[in-house]
């Protein structure tokens, strides 16, 4: 079945349809996101950034099937730096913390902030940041020190930054006065 699920994701585009196909192949059997996991993590295999694809789409449909690879996706999440692949994730992270269900342990969550952080720091898509800076946010809430550190951030210079990224500091430096 492992050799199936690379062929999808190996033949799989950007278009939504192809992305869906490989979801819905997740979704039919569960038992493959731990493989599909694997692929995701492998920085080395040129289509990690497709299986982060439909890694995204199935946490934003069923992610509770997610929750038994937790731990796997915060052990892994420092190794992504494909800004495609980075994308995904950081929007995962916000599935996370959106969350209410989900339960994160002390250290999971330590690692999300970091990655939302490191993403928020050194990304050059706008929408990276952006969902970075929304998790961060919404984390802020439990924990109060990301606040200041977010607000640090984002006061900074964005004079080069796309319109884009200027909402989306605009909009949080408001939320968080």
């Amino acid at each position: 079945m492992k050799d199936s699920l690379y062929h999808t994701i190996e033949k799989s585009t950007a278009h939504r349809s192809s992305r869906d196909g490989v979801k819905n192949l997740i979704l039919e059997d569960p038992k493959l996101l731990n493989e599909l996991l694997q692929i995701a993590f492998n920085t080395s295999d040129k289509n990690h950034p497709k299986a982060c694809w439909a890694l995204e789409l199935i946490c934003e449909e069923k992610i509770e099937i997610f929750i038994p690879y937790l731990g796997i996706f915060c052990d892994s999440i420092h190794l992504i730096s494909n800004e495609s692949a980075l994308r995904s994730i950081s929007k995962i992270c916000l599935f996370l913390s959106k969350n209410k269900k989900i339960a994160c342990t002390p250290i999971q969550e330590e690692k999300i902030i970091e990655c939302c952080f490191d993403c928020l720091i050194n990304t050059e898509k706008a929408a990276n940041a952006a969902y970075s800076m929304r998790a961060l946010y919404l984390l802020s809430q439990k924990q109060d020190w990301i606040k200041d550190e977010l607000k640090a951030i984002l006061t900074r210079d964005i004079s080069d930054k796309t319109p884009g990224y200027c909402f989306a500091v605009k909009d949080l430096l408001k939320r968080l006065k």
